[in-house]
């Protein structure tokens, strides 16, 4: 008899989170184990990506309505949802106040603190073996359904951003065993957590390497890569953490040194702060936004550097995928670079700074023999990591 393993997640955008579910998705044994998948909205562009194995459990209002704007849930009749999200609103203004801040990712555990209870119960899916919640807030598993055994992910670097630990700390707690995608996830993770050290797993991220390569060859996007130069890619939400906003005043200083350089980002989100500093930097013919494209991996295979200068990260689904697909990478010195770039090997580490990260790139961009040593090196690297899955395999049959 299967047995049987339930997944929540809050939807299919793109972004690194849901590229690493598909992946393992995709990976899984259908076999061996029924998995159900609960997605909170049945939307984005990785819904496509769903293997058939999977079962995709219908959508639920109430849960849909946690993200859309107030006004869609209130015409969908979802008033216990909207009266939970404005007192998530009004302690979270409350913690901004106390604390001197403008904004804070702790505005997630807000919401799952006070939306949560308000949500219908899944228990009527029956006993799971095994229930996953694989992005934060964690409250809905835990509360929500009934498993055996409960685990969580961490995806990120969890000293860069602001949380109430104290609102958190009880919701991780609670599961069985907390994800963690690498060692310095794991180690920042604890910084924060120390008390949580017995329950971290590490597992790495599983990006099926064949699959990417096939999805690059689906269409040549060089014809909307213009420009005669060198050709920088960088994906990832437009966010704080990305650090695209400083990303025309690193151009404009590598452009000084006498590098003719494009740099295009694609992406999803608020991206008028990007624009202004465009502007400023006088970089309009040579930052490109794209925007948000279905298919990134045609665009990777059509740059000539990809590049991930963000502020921080967990470990970068889209370095991998560049990887994956050969290419040069050049990443800043957040605090868990050194966990997925090994440094003039397999990609190159520059400093966070703008100075110094234009330097560093224009180094690089200059060293055509090192680039051509980490494409080499990449060819010949063996990105296969499926057996990744027997870690969750192993929890799941202790």
């Amino acid at each position: 008899m299967k047995k049987r393993i339930f997944i929540s997640m809050h939807y299919l955008e793109l972004g690194g989170a849901e590229a690493a579910l598909i992946g393992m998705l995709q990976s899984m044994d259908y076999h061996r184990y029924d998995v159900d998948l609960f997605l909170h909205s049945h939307q984005g562009e990785m819904m496509q990506f769903i293997p058939k194995g999977v079962n995709l459990l219908p959508e639920i209002k109430e849960y849909a309505m946690i993200e859309k704007p107030m006004a869609i849930a209130l015409k969908a009749g979802c008033f216990r949802v909207v009266l939970a999200r404005l007192k998530a609103k009004s302690l979270f203004n409350r913690y901004l106040k106390r604390k001197g801040l403008k904004e804070s990712t702790a505005a997630f555990q807000y919401v799952g603190n006070a939306v949560t209870p308000v949500l219908p119960s899944l228990e009527y899916l029956g006993e799971y073996d095994l229930a996953v919640s694989f992005l934060n807030p964690h409250n809905i598993v835990r509360d929500k359904v009934k498993a055996k055994k409960k685990i969580c992910w961490i995806h990120t670097d969890y000293t860069r951003i602001d949380i109430n630990t104290e609102l958190e700390l009880p919701v991780w707690a609670s599961y069985d065993h907390v994800i963690s995608i690498s060692p310095d996830v794991t180690r920042t993770f604890l910084q924060v957590f120390p008390s949580l050290r017995d329950k971290i797993v590490e597992m790495e991220n599983i990006l099926p390497a064949d699959f990417i390569r096939k999805r690059s060859d689906e269409f040549d996007a060089s014809t909307e890569m213009v420009g005669d130069g060198v050709k920088i890619l960088s994906v990832g939400r437009f966010c704080e953490a990305k650090n695209y906003d400083n990303v025309p005043d690193i151009c404009r200083r590598i452009r000084e040194q006498g590098i003719n350089l494009y740099w295009f980002l694609i992406g999803y989100g608020d991206d008028s702060q990007i624009r202004q500093r465009i502007y400023e930097a006088g970089m309009e013919d040579y930052v490109i936004i794209l925007g948000k494209r279905t298919n990134p991996y045609p665009y990777i295979k059509a740059c000539d550097i990809y590049a991930q200068p963000s502020r921080y990260e967990g470990k970068s689904v889209t370095v991998r995928e560049a990887q994956i697909l050969y290419k040069p990478v050049v990443v800043t010195d957040y605090p868990t670079a050194k966990s997925q770039i090994n440094n003039n090997i397999d990609g190159v580490i520059v400093p966070m700074d703008n100075v110094g990260c234009a330097r560093g790139m224009v180094d690089f961009i200059r060293n055509i023999d090192l680039q051509q040593k980490i494409v080499n090196y990449l060819h010949n690297y063996d990105f296969g990591n499926k057996g990744e899955l027997d870690i969750l395999y192993k929890l799941l049959d202790e």
